[in-house]
């Protein structure tokens, strides 16, 4: 069997910071992301991609705001499972086409996923996640009595619904996944960080309103399948200490010691590199995997050890 690689990829995998975000761009943005992820399977791995959906689910939001004087309003859990589909399409047929214009005989799947997470987990009694499009003040009232919503003030720019952002504890379909990547397949699942659901007493699951950090759903997964090389695809090459400053430093590598003593120096920033770090921690020091940190223009040559920033233990 060939080494195992899975690659987390961000929102912004098909829609750019700064664009339209015309079907036409994410196909483009699409294709461009595919081209890294066929350099990885040529150097002899086989994938797993997973990718945040942070732009697409908030589209969602607001094409079904916009019409709910029309139509009913679709719950959160629904909204992810839409975007894992629309993403998984779309990732699917441009790494499926790259690699036959590549020459390389692999199936490509896309599995829409669901994670378990714990219903009594702290973050359902706090929500933090902020989701979907701005509202005044007086919306923002309407649906705390309608519908009872967590709502902040978002820095002078309106009122924005928050969610709980709980740990992942289980992939509902991991063993499905594992035949899949034993049949040879690449595969495309954890859009978004997975669809949150909670398990019932009876075994079942159950949506809820919630959303999963995609890297850390990412690790679970990696530790679960023992993947020789978990990568976080990002928009810096280089992790970096001092970051924007005149002290600025990049890394080709940090131990587990190193990374944790770097997050108590207050190095990474929460909602940005932070939860990264965290997740490659999580991933290298429960398995014999490493971690690897870049820009998707260089995940070529960071697999090859010449670039982004290695996580070791």
């Amino acid at each position: 069997m060939s080494a195992l690689a899975l690659i987390a990829v961000g929102g912004n995998a098909i829609i750019k910071p700064g664009t339209a975000g015309t079907i036409e761009e994410q196909w483009q943005v699409t294709e461009e992301t595919c081209a890294h992820v066929v350099s990885v399977i040529q150097a002899g791995f086989d994938v797993v991609l997973t990718h945040g959906n942070g732009p697409q689910v908030g589209n969602i939001l607001v094409r079904s705001e916009a019409a709910r004087n029309v139509l009913p309003t679709l719950p959160l859990d629904v909204c992810g499972a839409d975007a894992q589909g629309g993403m998984g399409y779309m990732f699917q047929q441009q790494l499926d086409r790259m690699l036959k214009h590549a020459g390389v005989d692999k199936p490509v799947l896309s599995i829409l996923t669901q994670v378990v997470v714990d219903k009594e987990d702290p973050a359902f009694q706090k929500p933090t996640k902020p989701i979907g499009p701005f509202y005044t003040r007086e919306e923002a009232n309407q649906h705390i009595a309608e519908s009872g919503w967590d709502m902040i003030e978002d820095s002078g720019r309106g009122y924005r619904r928050v969610v709980a952002s709980p740990l992942p504890e289980a992939i509902v379909e991991e063993a499905g996944i594992r035949t899949l990547i034993a049949s040879g397949a690449a595969l495309i699942c954890l859009g978004g960080g997975g669809i949150p659901v909670v398990r019932e007493e009876d075994g079942t699951y159950r949506g809820c309103a919630a959303v999963v950090d995609k890297d850390r759903s990412s690790a679970l997964l990696a530790k679960r399948l023992n993947v020789e090389l978990f990568i976080i695809s990002t928009a810096v090459p280089q992790v970096s200490l001092h970051f924007g400053t005149p002290e600025e430093r990049r890394l080709c590598s940090m131990t587990v010691a190193e990374a944790r003593q770097y997050i108590e120096e207050g190095h990474f920033k929460p909602g940005s590199m932070l939860p990264k770090i965290e997740a490659l921690i999580e991933f290298v020091q429960n398995g014999q995997g490493e971690g690897l940190i870049t820009c998707p223009e260089e995940i070529a040559e960071a697999v090859q050890g010449k670039a982004g920033t290695r996580v070791v233990r």
